[in-house]
């Protein structure tokens, strides 16, 4: 198959189209993708190529949704409306019940609260589409864990749970902060609620294809209903979340849930961690250098109870150096179900994002194989300059 590449790169950055072309070249469907970069707040590679896609093309980029969330929650500590060190209850008193009652913010954003999921029951598609059902459900539960011990994976309810702390504190929903302090302000292309005049720019995500190449994984699913990743994954009900379904729900396009709700396209993604690293279109850095270190950087070692990887979180963001050792120890970022990533390396003053249309073959989970051959070729490109 050969699929077109469009767009513009920098000079410098011809690699980066070269090393996209043969991607795309090496999948066996088309994926759609697109793959913007900035550097120092300049854009130097805006590329796409596949069916029905080009560079304003929107799609549900489901986890990265979790990179924009906890940008929020930054901004609020940065502010000082919001600290880490005090207990999630102190800020939302019906969270402190069943052993959760010294749970600090930080380790909330460490996933360390022992809320992967409802183990009593599982959540409807239209219940995960609405942060307030999930953090009303999960404040009345009992820790899967005892909380602040261990850390997992909070795959569809990080979001709302750190969202309810940002609604008791601001009055305000995370999704309407994040409208007013960082999309709009910005102009980006990037929603936690797609608006109905943006409709027509989006397109449905596709289920999973052979391509040769393989996600970075999840550990093999067990059958065991009563496992941590069955709950996290909302798989422990009769009907299964069916991840493509989800991700093309018009309730979930138009409430946008922050863990896994959010939709947009490579450049919006990009302008959202090219803000965190400095002035965007006239306007300031969204954190100050110090604020960025805070929320980089490895807060979780050892092994994940859910995914079964090993050092996985920053506070709230993905730790992706453990995945690419060639980015910054304080990368901040976040992958995405269909095998997207997005991320901000201060170190290197890029910011980076893959989107595709279609799930990574095999898992359908974590960031695309092709991102670390990708992302390589730009901070090659960049070194070079």
């Amino acid at each position: 198959m050969t699929i077109g590449v469009h767009g513009t790169v920098a000079d410098g950055f011809e690699g980066v189209r070269e090393k996209f072309a043969s991607m795309l070249a090496r999948k066996r469907a088309d994926p759609g993708a697109q793959l913007v970069v900035y550097r120092h707040g300049r854009r130097v590679v805006d590329l796409w190529g596949g069916d029905r896609i080009d560079g304003d093309t929107l799609t549900s980029q489901y986890s990265i949704a979790k990179g924009a969330a906890h940008l929020v929650v930054a901004l609020l500590v940065q502010d000082g409306s919001l600290d880490l060190d005090r207990e999630v209850a102190s800020y939302w008193p019906e969270f402190g019940v069943n052993g959760k009652d010294r749970l600090t913010v930080r380790q909330l954003l460490e996933h360390r609260a022992g809320l992967v999921g409802d183990a009593e029951r599982a959540f409807t598609v239209e219940e995960l589409a609405d942060d307030r059902t999930i953090a009303a459900r999960l404040a009345r539960r009992t820790p899967l864990w005892e909380p602040g011990t261990a850390y997992g994976y909070h795959a569809f309810v990080i979001g709302a749970l750190t969202g309810e702390v940002v609604r008791r504190v601001t009055g305000r929903t995370l999704q309407e902060v994040y409208e007013e302090r960082v999309r709009a302000p910005y102009g980006l292309d990037y929603y936690l609620g797609l608006p109905a005049g943006a409709e027509s720019r989006w397109v449905e995500v596709q289920p999973l294809e052979p391509t040769g190449e393989e996600a970075v994984p999840l550990k093999e699913r067990t059958a065991d209903p009563d496992a941590l990743q069955e709950i996290a994954l909302n798989a422990h009900g009769p009907q299964p979340v069916d991840l493509v379904a989800f991700g093309n729900h018009p309730r979930v396009r138009a409430l946008g849930p922050a863990s896994s709700g959010g939709v947009g396209n490579a450049r919006g993604i990009a302008g959202l961690y090219a803000a965190v690293l400095g002035p965007v279109g006239g306007r300031p850095p969204l954190l100050t250098a110090e604020t960025a270190r805070l929320f980089g950087g490895l807060r979780t070692p050892g092994p994940d109870l859910v995914t079964g990887n090993a050092d996985h979180f920053a506070l709230g963001f993905e730790y992706l150096p453990g995945l690419y050792p060639f980015l910054g120890a304080g990368t901040l970022g976040h992958s995405g179900a269909t095998g997207s990533l997005g991320f901000a390396d201060p170190e290197h003053g890029i910011a980076y994002a893959y989107a595709q249309r279609r799930f990574a073959f095999p898992s359908g989970v974590g960031a695309a194989v092709e991102n670390g051959r990708l992302a390589q070729s730009v901070l090659r490109a960049a070194a070079a300059l």
